[in-house]
């Protein structure tokens, strides 16, 4: 097979920044307190046999960087080939947000590009959380002759930041902007090969402001684009409510094993913290509990990111908990995202509802250490 190589973009916003994406990228977002969004975008790449990646990166780059390094977790700290940050528009999206893949962060990127004319390039956002096996789907689009082969499923839920397709017989035959349930949901992954690749940036460089799927829907009639369909779990993160909602559905232990499959592991940062610590009188159900926490409270229908304090009488419900926060005595959290580093007082209630999360913003500066548990 033609050498493959893959391409991640996270320059992008949604239609509005919330609470948790004020001071990082949605690929950067926390899951199941362990993982980051882009971890699965890279493992995909990685568990396919692929050695060369690139990412391309947004203005607000620190915690991506941060948290990928020199790839050493992906096995892509090489002298040869291996990890390749690459600089992305400061301009972002000109007509919408809701745009992944924008033009001119390939065309600024041609060097990285035509280092790899002769090569498959596995294209994909850092947004979507989902395990997939490359392989066959470049596979299928060499045997194809497809100029562009496209990863699509049937949407289970709206979601406004996606593309959706057309499709006959293969063959995608129109675009627009929005899923709803039934569509041909873009899981926002494409395969082509080097070379078409920058033989259509060449076209549309003058419209280097569009999203490239906005540029080819308005020649598709030269274009060959097709579709390969995953039936697997896949869950877009692009606005608080999905984040929510999917965060909640991964507790399901079926589908987290669909999802967290041994023989196509998700990969991350390694942090080498202690295991999770139960003091007495805790009562933990239908949770992810995350290494380096310690709980003497209750928690429930939760997610609790690392170095995470529950202190007696503390109870948490139906919420995610990021790393380094302390939930002090007695306090009552229901239906909350609380960011890094927040201390919830002594007997305070934080409670929002499915529809209208209560949401606290990250705090630059640790959590205060509990006076509690040591």
């Amino acid at each position: 097979m033609t050498r493959i190589v893959g391409l991640v973009t996270t320059n992008y916003l949604g239609d509005k920044q919330y609470e948790v994406t004020v001071r990082r990228p949605l690929a950067a977002l926390p899951v199941l307190g362990r993982y980051r969004m882009l971890d699965f975008a890279l493992s995909n790449l990685v568990n396919a046999g692929i050695d060369t990646l690139g990412i391309i990166l947004p203005t607000n780059y620190r915690s991506i960087v941060d948290h990928v390094k020199s790839g050493k977790d992906w096995n892509l700290d090489r002298k040869h080939a291996g990890l390749f940050y690459l600089p992305g528009s400061a301009y972002g999206m000109a007509r919408t947000g809701d745009g992944h893949f924008l033009l001119r962060d390939f065309l600024d990127n041609r060097v990285f590009l035509e280092r790899e004319r002769d090569s498959y390039i596995v294209i994909s956002s850092g947004s979507l959380i989902y395990n997939m096996d490359y392989v066959p789907l470049v596979e299928a689009h060499a045997a194809s002759g497809a100029d562009i082969t496209v990863v699509t499923q049937k949407a289970q839920d709206p979601a406004t930041a996606l593309m959706s397709f057309e499709i006959e017989n293969g063959e995608v035959l129109s675009y627009k902007q929005g899923v709803q349930p039934g569509d041909n949901a873009f899981l926002d992954t494409f395969v082509i090969s080097g070379k078409k690749f920058l033989e259509l940036l060449g076209w549309f460089e003058v419209v280097e402001h569009l999203d490239f799927f906005e540029a080819i829907s308005a020649d598709k009639s030269s274009i060959n684009v097709r579709a390969y369909e995953y039936n697997l779990p896949a869950f877009p993160i692009f606005t608080l409510e999905e984040y929510y909602r999917n965060s909640m559905r991964l507790l399901d232990p079926e589908l987290s094993g669909i999802l967290f499959d041994w023989a196509r592991p998700v990969r991350t940062k390694a942090h080498d913290n202690p295991p999770a610590k139960y003091e007495s009188g805790a009562k933990v159900s239908y949770s992810m509990v995350s290494g380096g926490s310690i709980v003497a409270g209750s928690v429930e229908n939760s997610i609790l990111g690392r170095n995470v304090i529950v202190e007696p009488g503390a109870s948490i419900k139906n919420s995610i908990i990021f790393q380094n926060c302390v939930i002090k005595a007695r306090a009552k959290i229901d239906y909350a995202i609380i960011d890094k580093n927040n201390t919830v007082p002594e007997k305070a209630e934080l409670k929002g509802t499915l529809e209208h999360l209560a949401v606290q913003e990250k705090v630059l500066t640790p959590a205060l250490t509990s006076d509690v548990i040591m």
